[in-house]
C-alpha cells in the first residue's frame, strides 16, 4: 500500500510556479548579424532588464515576478538558449540574468528561419515549470525573410492559437545591417509576424536608440495593467499596435 501511494505521489507533477508573465526573447543571430552585433544586442537587453523602470514594471504586477529566457535564432536547426528560464523579481535576479547573458559564446548561425524560431519559443513555454498570467514571445530581427523551415504564417497561427502573444522588435540600426531596401520592415512585422491580443511592434531606429527601444518593449510587455491598454500604446513613439 505504501509503495502504491509513493508511486502515485511520484507520478503527480509538481505544481508550476505562478507568476505574471512567461517571456521568450528571440534575438536575431542570422548571417547579417556579426559577433560584435551579437554582443551589442545582448548588452542592450542586459541594460534593459536591470533598468529601474523595468524592475518597477515587474514588481508592480500581481505576483511581482516574471519568468524569462533569451534565445538566439538563425536557421531552422539553430536556436541557442543563451540563458535558460529564470525568475526575475528584483535587482539581484536581474543582475544575475544580465551576467549570464553576456558570458556564453555565440552558438547560432545560418539564414533566417523565423517560423522555426517562433515554434521554438512556443516549445520553451509549453515545457517550462511556470504558469504565467500571460505568455509572450518577443522576436527581434533586421529582416522578415524566411529561407527555411516552417512558414511564418503556419508558425504564427500555431503560436497565437495556443494563447501566446507574439510581439516584435524591428531592428533598423546601421550596425545591425540597416533597413531592407525592397520592403518596409515594420509593415512586414505587423502583417506577417506579430499576433494575439494587444500585439505590437517597436522600432529600433539606430544604434543609439536600441537599448531604449528594448526597455520600452519590455515595459509594455511586463507592466500590463499598470500601463495604458493596447489601444493607447499606439500613441507612443516607435510603437505600432495590432
Amino acid at each position: 500500500m505504501s509503495i502504491l501511494l509513493w508511486c502515485c505521489v511520484a507520478l503527480t507533477p509538481l505544481r508550476a510556479e505562478e507568476l505574471d508573465l512567461e517571456l521568450v526573447l528571440l534575438a536575431d543571430a542570422t548571417g547579417s548579424i556579426d559577433d560584435a552585433e551579437i554582443r551589442f544586442q545582448r548588452q542592450g537587453y542586459a541594460d534593459a532588464i536591470t533598468d529601474p523602470r523595468v524592475l518597477n514594471a515587474i514588481t508592480s504586477n500581481i505576483y511581482g515576478k516574471i519568468a524569462i529566457t533569451y534565445v538566439e535564432w538563425a536557421d531552422m536547426f539553430s536556436q541557442d538558449v543563451v540563458v535558460d528560464w529564470m525568475v526575475i523579481d528584483g535587482p539581484q535576479s536581474a543582475e544575475l540574468f544580465a551576467e549570464r547573458l553576456m558570458a556564453p559564446p555565440r552558438q547560432a548561425f545560418g539564414r533566417n528561419a523565423i517560423g522555426a524560431a517562433l515554434l521554438k519559443g512556443k516549445e520553451l513555454i509549453d515545457t517550462n515549470e511556470y504558469t504565467g498570467l500571460r505568455r509572450v514571445i518577443d522576436l527581434s530581427a533586421d529582416s522578415a525573410n524566411n529561407w527555411n523551415g516552417p512558414s511564418i504564417t503556419e508558425a504564427r497561427d500555431t503560436v497565437v492559437n495556443s494563447g501566446i502573444v507574439i510581439n516584435g522588435l524591428a531592428v533598423l540600426c546601421r550596425h545591425c545591417s540597416g533597413r531592407p531596401v525592397s520592403y518596409n520592415l515594420e509593415d512586414r512585422f505587423f502583417s506577417e509576424i506579430i499576433g494575439g491580443p494587444g500585439a505590437f511592434v517597436v522600432t529600433a531606429d539606430n544604434a543609439e536608440t536600441f537599448a531604449s527601444a528594448v526597455r520600452k518593449k519590455l515595459i509594455l510587455e511586463i507592466a500590463s495593467e499598470a500601463f495604458p491598454p493596447a489601444r493607447d500604446i499606439a500613441a507612443l513613439d516607435s510603437v505600432r499596435v495590432k
